[in-house]
């Protein structure tokens, strides 16, 4: 929110150029509305950059799915990558929620922050102290990239990061508005600052010679990997590419600037999460096939190894035969690890129908998946199994759909966001948080196969102790039993009443 400052004072030592008559009121803050703020930001002159973000990132049936703030995405995606700082613009209390977030996470280096007022907002010397900061924290030396992320006021109020320089001294500056009123979800704010890095380091490769991966570039054609993922699963990947002659790329948010160029080199790209958006326009402006879904349980690695190998012209024996070497041993895994019970499952990571596919081979009754994300071409193989095994899909997502379709569906385990396993657990449910435990496991290929039926199974096992639980703790906490006492309540006994008196004369 905007700070209100006393205009006596600042009269008394106004600075020459400032317009006065601008800092006469607080600016634009986040207590004026996503609709006042989006006017004020298309005013400003960020209608284009909008205008994209409604294409890329398109509404659902409602406003917005409740997630973190969107900007976590993109702060995200800058704290994983080496030699890159990150710098901040927006409202100190939103700062102070993302960074905290942000070393929840296992973020270990600062994160830049230019703090603004009414004054420097509405004057412009807010940019000016950006682009201070910006001259501070490129050291050569130090750093491939500086990443500054406007939040939602300087978003609103127009603050121009695209006048910021390309680059200082070699590195490379790249400036985004992540706005909560423009970006949907976090997941896609990481696309936004993947998105950018792409376009820049292709605009580099185009113009010359560029510095090649760490571990050098592969002997064999590689495919690039789009959207974070357990660490163990690009090498599983890498497994079932190695039939085909292909290896696994560089993934997508990068980990270094360098890996960037790797991966505008893939022979493909394969869209494991499918809303990079963004990143996807940059591959295929670099002329590289984009292929939908993942490697998860049986049918999904058969459909993937033969979408994978057509696009790279990978001979169709050799496609049998990685398809004949993998999909008994993947069979095998799902058998030996089965899974019994009805899941719903939602969550805000983008992998959702991925797991969903995962529990469906393995067993589960799954009749409802909500995602945060929107539907989009990388995820229609998914969205047509899934829907043929009569599971019913919800993009875009919010909590009271998922609060729905756990009390249509009465699951015996509920996968999904911290309100939904509140919610389940608070009617005797198991439940399991999807981000923590679910997607921070293997997914792919024979590792991903049995990888869920463990945390699964046994919170399924749970069931007995949360009806022992909910018999011993039955109306505590609630209705009279609410709240905190000092003294055990006493139930006041009902008044007495006296019975009328008769009229004299009147007969017994």
């Amino acid at each position: 929110m905007a700070v209100s400052l006393d205009i006596a004072a600042l009269r008394a030592r106004r600075p020459e150029g400032i317009d006065l008559a601008a800092t006469q009121g607080d600016g634009l803050g986040c207590h004026a509305g996503k609709d006042a703020m989006r006017a004020a930001a298309e005013a400003a002159g960020l209608s284009e950059t909008l205008e994209q973000y409604k294409r890329d990132y398109p509404a659902g049936p409602h406003d917005q799915p409740q997630s973190m703030c969107p900007a976590f995405g993109s702060l995200r995606v800058g704290l994983r990558m080496r030699r890159t700082a990150t710098i901040l613009s927006g409202s100190a209390c939103c700062v102070y929620g993302l960074t905290f977030t942000s070393h929840f996470y296992g973020a270990r280096r600062s994160v830049g922050y230019v703090p603004f007022n009414s004054e420097t907002l509405v004057t412009g010397k807010l940019f000016e102290d950006i682009r201070e900061a910006v001259h501070a924290s490129a050291e050569p030396e130090e750093c491939d990239a500086v990443v500054v992320i406007n939040l939602c006021v300087p978003t609103a109020s127009g603050v121009p990061l695209r006048l910021l320089p390309k680059q200082i001294d070699g590195v490379r500056v790249i400036g985004i508005d992540v706005p909560g009123f423009g970006v949907p979800t976090h997941a896609e704010a990481k696309d936004v600052l993947a998105g950018a890095m792409l376009k820049f380091a292709r605009t580099e490769a185009e113009q010359g010679p560029v510095q090649a991966p760490r571990g050098g570039r592969s002997e064999r054609p590689s495919v690039a990997l789009l959207g974070e993922m357990f660490p163990a699963d690009p090498v599983v990947i890498g497994g079932l590419l190695e039939p085909l002659g292909l290896s696994a790329g560089p993934v997508v948010p990068t980990r270094e600037w360098r890996e960037l160029y790797g991966a505008l080199d893939a022979a493909a790209v394969a869209a494991i999460h499918p809303f990079y958006t963004a990143s996807v326009r940059e591959f295929e402006a670099a002329g590289r096939p984009v292929v939908g879904s993942a490697p998860v349980g049986h049918d999904g690695t058969a459909e993937w190894l033969e979408a994978i190998g057509n696009v790279c012209d990978v001979p169709r024996e050799k496609i049998a035969a990685a398809q004949n070497r993998w999909l008994p041993v993947i069979r095998g895994a799902l058998s030996a690890a089965p899974i019994r019970g009805r899941i719903t499952l939602s969550g805000y990571e983008g992998s959702e129908l991925l797991v969903a596919r995962l529990l469906v081979e393995s067993g589960a009754e799954v009749p409802y998946v909500g995602t945060a994300c929107p539907r989009t071409p990388w995820s229609e193989p998914d969205r047509a199994w899934l829907e043929a095994r009569g599971v019913r899909i919800r993009y875009r997502a919010s909590l009271e759909d998922d609060l729905a379709a756990f009390e249509e569906f009465r699951p015996d385990l509920a996968i999904g966001t911290t309100p939904v396993v509140q919610k389940a657990k608070e009617a005797g449910t198991p439940a399991l948080y999807f981000t923590n435990l679910i997607s921070a496991r293997p997914l792919m290929g024979a590792a991903g196969a049995g990888s869920l039926a463990k945390v699964v199974n046994a919170a399924l096992a749970n069931r007995p102790r949360f009806d022992a639980m909910r018999a011993f703790f039955e109306g505590v906490g609630t209705g009279h039993a609410a709240g905190i006492w000092q003294d055990v309540p006493r139930i006041k006994a009902a008044p007495k009443v006296q019975a009328p008196e008769k009229p004299v004369g009147e007969m017994a």
